[in-house]
């Protein structure tokens, strides 16, 4: 199974890399939309390690804000181990471990490269969309395929991470000058806390209201870069934790938020259908009018979205 997503993973990278001589770096909009989308514009947060119970005990503004504007589930499930490779590679590709084969949680380049499954960022390229992606760990270089992203940026050998104040800063002075059709954006002081000192500590929900604000700054800058109501935030998480680490199978671990918010969201609140990581990748996709890897396990997130939206997957699609 592996092999046969390999083979797609290299004639999607290359479709994308004849996409973007032929049409330059300004390429921001396919010719012909795969399908008629929502949004022209969609932005993926994760934030590293948060719990959803840590949204209310620590006062994040911001997401709560999203969660009252748009539609929610505080009862979404990551993937097992939940950890953070494994699980944002589970994100971004939507598959599980058995079929990404991202187990290990470190960076492993040199023996294991980047993915071989597709990435939602070479699923949106292939259609013709501009992408980008902000990472706060070294490890996510295994998820940056060559032609898949015509942006990225992620610490070097040197460094394992950097803080909301490096990632932040760059995803605004992009956004200044850059409008891509597909952003994601890796926030990870929740994550460090949390190993630090312990979830749900004074210091956990410090970071909590550190990504609270690093959220609000992304959303001005979007409200810059596209207008006011003119693009889709999904904000989501890795995993949760507990002490201080996380990994196993306690839902403390793989509870985690999945919010939608802006143009095309319902703003019925709380999302009563089950929402698995994998179905990120296939929400922001459908969003954007592209059809999702027929292999792809993940679904879109159909009741987050108004009745007017184009029905562009199956019919089995939550």
């Amino acid at each position: 199974m592996l092999t046969r997503f390999a083979r797609r993973c290299r004639g999607v990278i290359a479709a994308a890399g004849a996409v973007a001589v032929a049409a330059g770096a300004s390429l921001r909009l396919p010719a012909e939309r795969p399908g008629a989308g929502i949004t022209e514009h969609v932005i993926v947060v994760s934030i590293d390690g948060l719990r959803p119970d840590a949204i209310d005990r620590y006062g994040a503004r911001t997401i709560r804000r999203m969660m009252r504007e748009g539609a929610y589930s505080l009862d979404a499930q990551t993937i097992f181990p939940s950890k953070t490779l494994p699980s944002h590679t589970s994100m971004l590709t939507g598959v599980p471990p058995e079929v990404h084969g991202i187990t290990f949680n470190s960076r492993k380049s040199d023996e294991y490269g980047v993915v071989e499954v597709p990435t939602v960022f070479a699923a949106a390229k292939e259609a013709g969309y501009h992408t980008a992606a902000f990472f706060s760990k070294a490890k996510f270089h295994h998820l940056a395929q060559p032609g898949s992203l015509d942006h990225w940026q992620g610490p070097g050998s040197n460094l394992t991470h950097w803080m909301a104040t490096k990632t932040v800063p760059d995803v605004v002075a992009y956004l200044e000058h850059e409008k891509p059709n597909l952003l994601f954006v890796h926030i990870g002081e929740p994550d460090y806390a949390g190993h630090t000192i312990g979830w749900m500590s004074f210091a956990y929900g410090w970071a909590v209201k550190r990504a609270d604000g690093a959220v609000a700054t992304i959303l001005k800058a979007a409200d810059e870069a596209f207008g006011r109501g003119n693009y889709t935030v999904i904000l989501t998480a890795d995993h949760g934790g507990h002490g201080r680490s996380h990994g196993t199978d306690d839902p403390r671990d793989m509870t985690i938020p999945w919010i939608a918010w802006g143009k095309g969201v319902r703003p019925i609140g709380p999302i009563e259908a089950p929402i698995r990581t994998m179905d990120t990748a296939a929400t922001a996709l459908w969003l954007l009018g592209v059809s999702a890897p027929p292999e792809w396990v993940g679904t879109p997130v159909l009741a987050a979205f108004t009745t007017e939206a184009p029905v562009a997957v199956d019919q089995a699609g939550r």
